[in-house]
Parts: C-alpha cells; structure tokens; sequence
C-alpha cells in the first residue's frame, strides 16, 4: 500500500488539508457573520480528508480508487473556491496578503497532489493491462 507512490501522494493530502486549519484564512473564514462560507469551506475539507483517507485503502482495485480520487478532488476544488470567496469577501486584502496568498496555495497543492496521485493510479492500471495482453 504505502510502496506505490499514488498512496504516498495521497497521505501528503491528509497534513496539507489539516495544516489549512491553522492558517489566517481559515480563521477569517470562521468570521463570516453569514456562515455559509465557514460551514461549506469546512464540510468541503472534511469530505475531501474523509475521501482521501479511503481512498488509500482502495489499492487493490484502482478502477475503484480512481473513481472516489476524482469524487474526493471535486471537494477539494469546492473548498479552493470557497477559500477564495474568503479571500475576497472576508479576508482583509493588503494587510495578511502573503499568508493568506499562502493559505489559498495550500488547498491548490493538494488539488495537484490528488491530480498527480490519479495520473500515477492511471499509469499503474495501464501497466497492469498492457501485462495482461502479453500472456
């Protein structure tokens, strides 16, 4: 489980996900006097950690890991957009830019991370067919 470099991509998600808790946006995003921008931003990071921590024991069937990595990226790309409905409407532009710009940053690392752990389940499950029309 852990030697493919796909379960590796995605376990970095789970502290890339969790770290965002602790940055400024995160806090201004617990601000919103509406709500709806702190509820979503934090169900959209539950679901994604939620879909990525299983998505890792799914290792044995990648047509399967596949289809609940682009399910668990969906809610990542949810959660970048909300941040940055954060840092537009809540975040304090000017003052906190770099950490905030940062913050953001985060949410879109882990989008790639998700990208480049699908690309590598994709490269492992073509490997395993072309095998298959040799014998």
């Amino acid at each position: 489980m852990i030697q493919r470099i796909q379960s590796l991509f995605l376990l970095l998600i789970l502290p890339v996900n969790i770290g965002f808790a602790f940055t400024p946006m995160f806090s201004h995003a617990m601000l919103d006097p509406s709500g709806w921008l702190s509820n979503g931003l934090i169900a959209a990071l539950l679901f994604s950690i939620a879909l990525t921590l299983y998505t890792i024991f799914l290792f044995r069937d990648r047509q399967n890991q596949m289809r609940w990595v682009k399910r668990a990226m969906l809610f990542q790309v949810i959660a970048v957009g909300m941040a940055v409905g954060v840092f537009f409407t809540v975040g304090h532009i000017g003052m906190n830019l770099i950490e905030e710009a940062l913050s953001v940053g985060l949410l879109v690392l882990g989008v790639l991370l998700q990208y480049m752990a699908l690309h590598y389940i994709w490269k492992d499950e073509e490997l395993v067919r072309s095998m298959d029309r040799i014998r």
